[in-house]
């Protein structure tokens, strides 16, 4: 799966935006609240005004302080996926449980020097786990390689029945690095500057799935 990441669009044009990525699994939009990351995005009002433009699943990261009040707001308004931090999370458990009863899917999300193991039972109250591959708050960044053990990790407790979830990757994903995230377990691919970047965002989709399935024959259809 391939989730363009609306944080590399031009945001002046987001609806022409969201029909360049047609052929996209999924379609990432960053909330950032300038607090739990130093970076301002946007909120609610836009997120509405997103989901009212495409059909493509809407897939919201909050980056927010306090995501046990907002969260669930975004579930309500139709997003497909909501994903919270667990850094930010003061109880996980109940956002989630909250998230589902709302219609969305449920998402957790890790920086990537957060462990992973004291999370192993909260991860079974979620539909995905968002591996972040850079440290969260700008798009561009470099991806950093020691993350992709915490994906191996849960990638062998999906395996063997022990949890199940979704594993999402957000951060440094293109042509160069999508392979090894791939083979090392990840279903879904967040991507920015790799799409909204290329010269055709259409064939860097397409391109990049290829590119996975070839790598991981996990990999799940939309």
């Amino acid at each position: 799966m391939i989730a363009p990441s609306i944080l590399s669009a031009d945001f002046a044009r987001l609806a022409d935006e969201l029909a360049a990525i047609e052929g996209s699994d999924w379609v990432h939009v960053d909330v950032m609240d300038n607090h739990f990351v130093p970076n301002l995005t946007l909120g609610l009002p836009v997120v509405q005004s997103l989901l009212k433009a495409t059909d493509i699943p809407v897939d919201c990261h909050l980056m927010i302080s306090d995501p046990d009040r907002w969260a669930v707001g975004y579930a309500e308004a139709g997003a497909y996926n909501v994903t919270v931090h667990v850094e930010a999370a003061t109880d996980p458990i109940a956002i989630a449980r909250d998230l589902r009863a709302a219609g969305a899917r449920a998402g957790l999300s890790i920086k990537p020097d957060t462990p992973v193991e004291p999370y192993l039972e909260v991860l079974r109250e979620y539909d995905t786990l968002l591996v972040m591959s850079v440290e969260p708050g700008f798009g561009g960044q470099s991806f950093i390689e020691h993350v992709l053990d915490k994906v191996r990790t849960i990638r062998g407790l999906v395996d063997t029945g022990h949890l199940n979830l979704l594993v999402e990757i957000d951060g440094g994903i293109n042509a160069t690095t999508i392979e090894r995230a791939a083979e090392a377990g990840v279903d879904c691919f967040v991507a920015g500057s790799a799409v909204y970047g290329a010269a055709d965002p259409t064939k860097a989709i397409t391109a990049l799935r290829a590119q996975a399935r070839a790598a991981n024959h996990r990999f799940l259809p939309a």
